[in-house]
């Protein structure tokens, strides 16, 4: 059973940085892309930041430059965020793309809230 925990949110300052963390379980994740997504009120899931098995990175245009994606390991993806904006408040979820030796499909973490406040 695919399970994804993560960890870092909280309330922070404009212009400060946090570090999110994300532990996958439940198989060898190294050949999954494993990601963020983020869901502010009132609005719909966007992806945040996206990382291969590979190392193959992408980003939201809204946070190139200022946030960082990493793996760690084959299970463990990071997000480093800096110079934050208010406008980067949101929920944010890891997630993990199925498939390899996992079931196909999209799995969820159960997310992390993330205030910057003004």
């Amino acid at each position: 059973q695919v399970q994804l925990v993560e960890s870092g949110g909280g309330l922070v300052q404009t212009g400060g940085s946090l570090r999110l963390s994300c532990a996958a379980s439940g198989s060898n994740f190294r050949l999954n892309t494993m990601g963020w997504y983020r869901q502010a009120p009132g609005k719909q899931r966007e992806l945040v930041a996206s990382i291969t098995g590979a190392g193959t990175t992408n980003y939201a245009d809204s946070v190139k430059g200022r946030f960082t994606i990493s793996r760690d390991s084959a299970n463990t993806v990071r997000l480093q965020m800096n110079s934050l904006k208010p406008e980067d408040t949101a929920v944010y979820y890891c997630n993990l793309k199925g498939g390899w030796l996992i079931q196909a499909g999209d799995y969820w973490g159960q997310g992390t809230q993330v205030t910057v406040s003004s």
